[in-house]
């Protein structure tokens, strides 16, 4: 049966646990040492809940459920890529692979929660085993999902990349590629690895940005069309129809795009344009290009929410040019 173990969470009066409160908040630790508050229920009660505090549960939780994990994916790892064994997770990212695949080690953190439809085939599957070939690092962690990644974050079990997963010809009941895939140098081999490690008549679950801005854990490389989705996989796999569900709906790529816009201005700019209606954008793009609120953007936020991305380049002379 399908267990979970939730590492963090928001602290509510209905889930209030005194010992996962100060693990989550070491300066309310520090003010209940010092004297300046009774515990953390008070500290809670006083600030923490306007502030949003979090618990943390014990590690000891997680790493006994990730032992048990790895025991029971042993039998499905390749035996021809070598692997390093962590404390906590089987680590495949070898010096050769990183070079190939240009990863770099970052700060970046990707942490998301399931939406109801990933959750629906993590339940469907709970006796059996589910890859989350680019999991992040998930607030909850499930017995039956394998969190494949290029970082060791704690809820990782599997380190390595994706265009050449370390598992077995039909591993896996179902897949998930949520959010990664734009991250992914070579989507196309990614695509038929995710294939690969599939079950005959296993399940892919697979989203990708098409009108979001540059993001990058740590790269970005491709946004997609649900037509360059479909292409990904429609050799491999049997692609039935796409869905424009409430968490990708268009709301989502214009708030994101408006609120980094704002995000970049300064002063009495970044006010005007937060000031604007929405009609008052609706003339041709031409007629903005040398209002403030266009000119002072920073380079950074014009290379995140470009609407094209172009490069000059040309090809070698030589092997020395």
């Amino acid at each position: 049966m399908m267990a979970s173990y939730l590492l963090e969470a928001l602290a509510t009066e209905d889930n209030f646990d005194e010992d996962a409160y100060l693990r989550a908040n070491p300066d309310v630790v520090d003010a209940v040492r010092a004297g300046g508050v009774d515990s953390g229920r008070a500290h809670f009660a006083a600030i923490g809940k306007d502030e949003r505090r979090s618990l943390k549960y014990p590690p000891a939780l997680i790493a006994e459920a990730k032992r048990r994990k790895r025991e029971r994916i042993r039998p499905l790892l390749r035996a021809d890529m070598p692997s390093v064994e962590t404390q906590g997770c089987l680590d495949f990212l070898s010096p050769e692979l990183r070079a190939q695949f240009d990863i770099v080690d970052t700060e970046a953190v990707s942490s998301n929660g399931y939406d109801g439809h990933a959750m629906a085939l993590i339940d469907e599957y709970r006796d059996g085993l589910i890859l989350d070939c680019g999991a992040g690092k998930r607030p909850v962690y499930f017995d039956n999902v394998v969190n494949f990644e290029i970082v060791d974050y704690d809820t990782t079990d599997v380190r390595g990349v994706g265009e050449v997963l370390p598992f077995a010809d039909d591993s896996f009941d179902a897949v998930l590629s949520i959010a990664v895939l734009e991250h992914v140098k070579d989507p196309f081999q990614c695509a038929r690895e995710i294939a690969r490690v599939l079950k005959p008549g296993g399940r892919l679950m697979c989203c990708v940005p098409f009108l979001q801005p540059q993001h990058g854990y740590p790269h970005h490389y491709y946004n997609m069309t649900a037509q360059g989705l479909r292409n990904l996989f429609a050799d491999h796999l049997i692609v039935g129809r796409g869905q424009v569900y409430d968490s990708i709906l268009p709301i989502w790529s214009l708030t994101w795009i408006l609120r980094s816009w704002a995000e970049g201005l300064l002063g009495e700019t970044r006010q005007d344009f937060l000031d604007l209606r929405i009609g008052d954008l609706l003339e041709d793009p031409a007629h903005y290009l040398q209002q403030p609120f266009v000119t002072e953007l920073s380079a950074d936020k014009n290379q995140e929410l470009a609407s094209a991305t172009v490069i000059f380049a040309r090809k070698r002379y030589g092997s020395r040019d």
